[in-house]
């Protein structure tokens, strides 16, 4: 089933907003191997001029698919998540994000095509703190693979 065009321009929003942790930052640092002293240690951060420690740039993972599970849920969509495979991921910063932030994300369908039977839909994220300054860009595609052809 082809994915709905009308859904170009859509928006979704996290609801509420998203505090950044000093905890959940060492954890997801840790998590992915990442060994930079400002991810764990607030002194670290200091000496380099962060408030707090710094958060992984694959962090913002977190929002993106937070706000775009209501984007692969709405049934208008007809995304058939069971056949969907991450295409690409993407983060453009303005600033780090670190521990003590408090974020919003705005999710934007920026495309939905098809291509070789399969449906491709492309989203953006515009992730702001708690001033409405722009920290960070995420950038998303998903491709729902055809259905198997029928062997008979």
């Amino acid at each position: 089933m082809a994915l709905n065009p009308a859904f170009v321009g859509r928006t979704f929003a996290r609801p509420g907003t998203y505090l950044v942790g000093r905890e959940k930052v060492r954890e997801f640092a840790s998590a992915i191997g990442d060994l930079n002293p400002a991810s764990h240690d607030v002194a670290a951060a200091r000496a380099l001029g962060y408030a707090d420690v710094v958060a992984p740039p694959t962090f913002a993972i977190v929002l993106a698919l937070a706000a775009s599970s209501a984007v692969v849920k709405d049934p208008e969509l007809g995304l058939d998540y069971s056949r969907v495979v991450h295409g690409e991921q993407g983060f453009e910063y303005v600033r780090p994000v670190v521990a003590g932030d408090e974020l919003s994300i705005i999710t934007t369908i920026e495309s939905v095509k098809q291509l070789a039977g399969n449906d491709l839909i492309a989203t953006s994220g515009r992730i702001t703190d708690a001033t409405g300054a722009h920290v960070l860009t995420t950038r998303s595609l998903l491709v729902s693979r055809a259905p198997d052809e029928d062997p008979a």
